[in-house]
């Protein structure tokens, strides 16, 4: 229980009381027969149960900061040398609604769901390792054979989450959380692949090998490939990578 839910009980148990108090007083004066003496010991009970709620009160409030112990432990498990090149980057906010209603005991629904603002960086490029060219050195130029579908090489997400609804027999547990962080991330890579992404970096490779062959007085034959890339973008290779480095907890 934290502590805004026991404040809130000690509260009602406070109000309660003096009601009680304050209903038991009214009886006893409006009878004939007043017991003063009864009336004294529920008053000193009154304020034994009152000091006892405050006691109770002050020292949440005033209560020691927990003590956290955090350790980590990072191994590598392999390296390798790569050509991956990023031409084109992409911000997302993505609302992800999650709702699931279940029934216990077969007959009693109980639902939870949260709302989360997915926030990510999409960065979209090319695995150079994947090319295929021919150079021609007498002729000063170099023909792409094959060019290779651009590829999500990186998507960085930050996940917030609001209006988290649960009941106390259907609690989110950490695999409810896992697979609301995967299907706000594929949510967002959805959006990446109908967005102009593609064709942006397309169109920076292009450029980019261009005026790296021009620097060498090379040109670039068979350039319309890399345009015709952007519409057959390749996300399962890095989806398949991504998902293998993924740790939610």
């Amino acid at each position: 229980m934290n502590f805004s839910k026991f404040k809130i009980v000690l509260w009602s148990l406070g109000v309660l009381m003096v009601i009680f108090l304050g209903f038991f007083l009214y009886q006893m004066t409006q009878s004939q027969n007043i017991n003063s003496v009864m009336t004294v010991l529920m008053l000193i009970l009154g304020l034994i149960l009152g000091g006892i709620i405050a006691f109770l009160a002050s020292k949440k409030m005033t209560a020691d900061p927990a003590v956290i112990t955090e350790s980590s432990h990072t191994i590598a498990e392999s390296m390798r040398k790569v050509f991956k090149v990023v031409s084109a980057e992409g911000h997302f906010n993505e609302i992800y609604n999650y709702e699931e209603t279940t029934k216990i005991f077969n007959f009693i629904p109980s639902k939870k769901k949260a709302l989360v603002i997915v926030q990510a960086k999409v960065l979209v490029g090319y695995d150079f390792e994947k090319f295929r060219w021919e150079i021609d050195e007498q002729n000063r130029k170099v023909k792409l054979l094959n060019f290779p579908a651009p590829e999500i090489l990186s998507t960085e997400t930050d996940y917030k989450y609001y209006n988290i609804e649960e009941q106390f027999f259907n609690l989110f547990s950490k695999d409810d959380l896992a697979k609301i962080q995967q299907n706000g991330k594929q949510q967002v890579i959805e959006a990446a692949k109908k967005s102009h992404l593609p064709e942006v970096a397309a169109e920076q490779m292009r450029t980019l090998l261009t005026e790296l062959l021009a620097a060498k007085n090379f040109f670039l034959e068979n350039a319309s490939v890399i345009s015709d890339s952007k519409n057959r973008i390749d996300y399962q290779s890095s989806l398949h990578q991504q998902s293998k480095n993924n740790l939610f907890f």
